[in-house]
């Protein structure tokens, strides 16, 4: 799934490709993935707005149209592609927006999970109901260690479930969720309530290390996600653990383990991470 870094890489990447494009058309190929309004609705509205701004919000793409807020949610494997209205196009194309200067811009899905919301637009992010169970960006100014401990530190979930956990901080995914946990020499599993108010400063501090580096390598390229725009993200080659089961910690030297927390594989160090 692309997580915070690969989504910032597309926003990044569609601003600089389309700029202030206008919509002349929208046809939508598999209803499910408009979550608001109705397919035609949507079409219907969409239709002649010009992209004012890009703006991203945890995993989420948010066009501004002026009026209204296109709103875009990839999920596991969605993917946006700009290409020649005459060239041809595979079934996991999903939606297609006809541009004004002749090209297309086309949503592409394999597993089909991937939303898009059409709004009215509203002064706060979490007025749109997409956002209603969404907490802080990790770069949100409000995000501080403070909001940290007070929304975790009662909680009985282990560390990378809290990172994980959307309604606290959108953003983070599974790649930086294991990079995040070596970063701070915590094993994943232990507990958010074991956690010191200085600990949640450093949490924020290395969540936001570590999300910045992967912005500055275009995101991180792996099997389950690559870019569709041009722009191959560099940061899995800066990557400590995730992924790297079998092989060598770049600290100490000792095997990098893999087990399952909070349903996802999980890569770490066990003489580097240590439980509290």
């Amino acid at each position: 799934m692309p997580e915070l870094p690969e989504v910032e890489t597309v926003v990044r990447t569609l601003e600089h490709q389309l700029g202030n494009v206008t919509i002349k058309d929208c046809h939508v190929l598999w209803d499910n993935i408009i979550a608001y309004p109705t397919p035609q609705t949507f079409c219907a509205q969409i239709k002649g707005k010009t992209i004012q701004h890009y703006e991203r919000y945890g995993k989420y793409l948010l066009f501004d149209l002026g009026s209204m807020m296109w709103i875009a949610h990839m999920r596991m494997e969605g993917k946006f592609y700009i290409q020649k209205s005459d060239e041809p196009y595979d079934k996991h194309v999903h939606v297609l927006f006809d541009l004004q200067d002749g090209r297309q811009l086309r949503y592409h899905d394999t597993r089909k999970f991937g939303k898009m919301y059409l709004y009215e637009k509203r002064k706060d992010i979490h007025q749109y109901p997409c956002f209603q169970n969404i907490g802080l960006d990790a770069f949100d100014e409000r995000l501080t260690p403070t909001y940290l401990y007070h929304a975790l530190h009662k909680r009985k979930i282990v560390l990378k479930a809290a990172l994980l956990d959307q309604s606290v901080i959108a953003g983070i995914g599974n790649i930086y969720a294991d990079e995040i946990c070596f970063a701070l020499g915590m094993h994943p599993e232990t507990k958010i309530y074991h956690l010191r108010k200085k600990d949640f400063e450093r949490l924020l501090q290395e969540t936001r290390r570590i999300l910045q580096g992967a912005i500055r390598y275009g995101g991180t390229t792996i099997r389950s996600y690559t870019s569709s725009l041009g722009v191959d993200g560099r940061f899995q080659l800066k990557l400590k653990v995730h992924a790297k089961k079998g092989e060598k910690c770049p600290v100490c030297q000792g095997e990098i383990k893999k087990i399952t927390v909070a349903t996802r594989g999980t890569c770490y160090c066990s003489t580097c991470q240590r439980k509290r």
